[in-house]
């Protein structure tokens, strides 16, 4: 499950910094530059990047984030710890979503300065490189939301990604 993961991380990277090369994304999202092969070539022929040109195919990503990424990638949370906030804890949800009664999300991380509930990333190396990128880190903050948020947390956030993937409302 771990390498379709990490395809899901590096088609959101690429849509959101085209163009790019295999050996530095990979150093952006702190994976291996085979992974990150790897990864596209799954995105291909999922037909999610489009081979000549690297660039994401965002009508089949967004469809596939908006209907098929919480069954296939669904929210692991876990016992509370710290981390970085995810989903509607950060980013352009946390204004409109903000419950300070909630317990917040985070992605396990000893760097982290949130305390909160476990919410496993989609990849391990997610929140080194979440913290290095924050152009990144709103977009996987978004997609774990509708990973595993509730209907209007998930609503918001496809709207979200929608507008910053250039999709069509």
């Amino acid at each position: 499950m771990g390498s379709q993961r990490q395809a899901k991380i590096a088609r959101n990277k690429a849509a959101a910094n085209s163009p790019w090369n295999f050996a530095s994304l990979a150093k952006e999202l702190c994976m291996s530059s085979s992974e990150v092969h790897a990864g596209f070539k799954r995105a291909v022929k999922s037909q999610l990047i489009h081979p000549q040109t690297r660039e994401p195919n965002v009508n089949a990503l967004s469809e596939f984030i908006i209907h098929g990424l919480r069954y296939v990638f669904p929210a692991e949370r876990g016992e509370m710890t710290r981390g970085l906030p995810t989903a509607h804890s950060f980013g352009p949800l946390k204004d409109v979503l903000a419950d300070n009664h909630e317990i917040l999300p985070v992605w396990p991380y000893a760097k982290g300065n949130t305390w909160g509930q476990s919410f496993l990333p989609l990849y391990a190396s997610v929140p080194r490189a979440a913290e290095a990128d924050p152009c990144l880190y709103e977009l996987l903050a978004l997609v774990d939301a509708v990973r595993g948020g509730r209907a209007r947390e998930r609503n918001l956030a496809v709207k979200e990604l929608k507008q910053r993937l250039g999709v069509n409302q």
